[in-house]
């Protein structure tokens, strides 16, 4: 799950139209627009776009609902989705999706969205949170004892032989759900930590950050669809009811060209074996690494006869 900008900076009558904040670090901005949230599916090689909402802000609100719209017809919906805030749309599209059968074991989302309310109404519904956490006023219950995100990575437990993954804390939120929350180094500034959250503390630490790493997929959708397949560009109008349209559009288009990708270019031949020959490489110490040398070393030794 993310969002992302949906700008229509120089129209003044589009219907809902609204004044939105880009909260992107490399790129804040205000804007007159959407913020298209967007719920996908991805397997860590394909992603496909499931659902989406084209959200204004009821307290920017530059132009209304359009009063002619009859109230039982889809369009009606989607306009009072606009107007309902991020986190229960979220809930509402992952229950669309799993009503129409598409099965995941996770939601991913970033630090806007991970948020405790919104974890505990995903967990009813059976799924799983991975996300990232900032450190805000969220307390987080560990050894007995409560602690700020920055308090709890001082006594986190180090994590040994990994080079970014620093801490790790399984840990209690307010509601009492457990999680997991692990430490990792951020690339961009070394000197920095950031952290992510797990409800499944089934999961071990590589396991949780893997996960987490598939959220990329949605940035590169968002890139490709306004960069390549044009959308927010390829029209002009009023009607909200166009907009939806436009972006069903896009987005199918999308779907079209992963599936093709996925047929014609997937290299994998045995699915999951692939990945577990891969976890078991990257279990050998450098003692057991050794050792094998060793072995091999003394059995040439005794071929030479020496």
């Amino acid at each position: 799950v993310d969002d992302s900008s949906y700008d229509r900076s120089r129209s003044k009558k589009v219907e809902l139209l609204s004044r939105c904040f880009e909260h992107n670090p490399a790129k804040t901005r205000y804007y007159r627009g959407f913020r298209m949230l967007t719920l996908g599916w991805s397997d860590g090689y394909s992603f496909f776009p499931v659902d989406f909402a084209l959200l204004g802000s009821p307290n920017a609100l530059i132009n209304g609902i359009d009063e002619t719209i009859d109230r039982r017809t889809s369009g009606y919906k989607r306009r009072v989705d606009a107007m309902t805030p991020a986190p229960e749309v979220v809930n509402a599209m992952v229950k669309r999706a799993l009503d129409a059968g598409v099965t995941a074991s996770h939601v991913l989302m970033d630090a806007w969205f991970t948020t405790e309310p919104l974890i505990l109404k995903l967990k009813e519904q059976g799924m799983g949170v991975i996300g990232m956490v900032n450190d805000r006023k969220q307390r987080y219950q560990f050894n007995g004892k409560s602690y700020t995100l920055k308090q709890l990575y001082g006594v986190a437990n180090r994590i040994q032989n990994q080079k970014e993954i620093l801490r790790s804390a399984q840990v209690q939120l307010k509601s009492g759900l457990p999680a997991k929350i692990v430490f990792i180094q951020n690339r961009n500034k070394k000197h920095e930590w950031l952290a992510i959250l797990s409800t499944d503390i089934t999961l071990s630490e590589i396991e949780i950050v893997r996960t987490y790493a598939m959220r990329w997929d949605i940035e590169v959708f968002f890139k490709s669809t306004k960069s390549l397949l044009r959308l927010q560009k390829e029209f002009q109008s009023r009607s909200f009811d166009a907009l939806i349209s436009h972006t069903t559009i896009v987005f199918a288009r999308y779907i079209v060209l992963s599936w093709q990708h996925r047929c014609s270019n997937d290299p994998r031949t045995l699915g999951g074996i692939f990945y577990e020959l891969c976890d078991e490489v990257s279990q050998l110490d450098w003692a057991v690494a050794l050792q094998t040398l060793l072995n091999l070393l003394d059995d040439m030794a005794k071929q030479a006869g020496k």
